[in-house]
């Protein structure tokens, strides 16, 4: 989920509560608040935890609520994973530690260190294009055996490792997309659905396309995903999330800009969204 922001850029916690609620009714069973979609890196603590109230109070039993606890700090994800916990919220997603690079024996024992220090159910989330570090399929592997661990965002953009960690993971560790135009693809080797940028726009679609390649019907979701291949790939024609706030603007969910260092999108940008918008009939 996007944070909403005001004009003048502190949080706007009303339309937060809208937009869960939204979204919720709209094809998703979960909503992962405060991860990079959700501009974390310029989130504070303080306002990271005051989302988590509003979104668990907008959605209770509409929808699961996941905590973006993971920093490149062990300590600080151990203490932010604990108080979320205390909140209420459903899970966690913690990020591969961004920054500092650490060895595939580093990620083990920073994941380890998190799943001790709480009983919620973790989610893994590797984006080696944005943490400089890709967690190996035999490093997921060796996680999957944490009783905590159930799930991963599979954000490498490799078929070839989604593909291995499938074969490499217990049945009942489930992988997901993290990348929207690659859900269908990563489906069709193992993953079961997205954590998506794309379901503020075309929620019930997506939602669709998932249920009908998990029924079987293939066909059916590869119409559904061509149909819906321009959106995935105009909303990142910029940096994430820039390119879904100006949609979200377009199709009257207005959750305001972008905090700085990221700028909001262009005149251009927003003609070819804009354009892919009228096209699927969203405005």
């Amino acid at each position: 989920m996007v944070t909403p922001f005001k004009k003048d850029l502190s949080v706007d916690f009303c339309m937060a509560e809208k937009l869960a609620v939204y979204l919720a009714k709209n094809g998703s069973d979960g909503i992962v608040v405060h991860g990079t979609t959700g501009e974390s890196p310029t989130l504070t603590h303080e306002e990271e935890f005051d989302l988590y109230n509003v979104v668990l109070r907008a959605v209770k039993g509409k929808a699961k609520v996941i905590a973006g606890t993971g920093s490149n700090s062990t300590a600080t994800t151990i203490a932010m994973t604990k108080k979320a916990e205390k909140l209420g919220v459903d899970g966690a997603m913690i990020v591969v530690p961004y920054y500092n690079k650490p060895s595939q024996e580093g990620l083990l024992a920073h994941f380890k260190a998190v799943a001790q220090s709480t009983r919620l159910p973790l989610i893994i989330y590797n984006i080696p294009g944005r943490t400089g570090v890709n967690m190996l399929p035999e490093t997921v592997a060796k996680l999957a055996q944490v009783k905590n661990f159930v799930m991963l965002k599979d954000a490498a953009g490799n078929l070839d490792q989604t593909a291995a960690t499938r074969a490499l993971t217990p049945k009942n560790f489930r992988i997901l997309s993290g990348d929207d135009s690659l859900t269908l693809p990563m489906m069709a080797v193992g993953a079961e659905g997205i954590i998506s940028v794309a379901s503020h726009i075309a929620g019930k679609e997506i939602k669709a396309m998932v249920s009908a390649f998990l029924k079987g019907q293939v066909t059916q979701a590869q119409k559904l995903y061509f149909k819906l291949l321009p959106l995935f790939k105009v909303l990142f024609i910029t940096t994430n999330p820039v390119p879904v706030k100006a949609a979200l603007e377009m199709v009257g969910m207005p959750v305001g800009g972008v905090r700085l260092p990221l700028v909001p999108a262009t005149d251009i940008e927003k003609q070819k969204i804009k354009k892919v918008l009228i096209a699927l009939g969203k405005v």
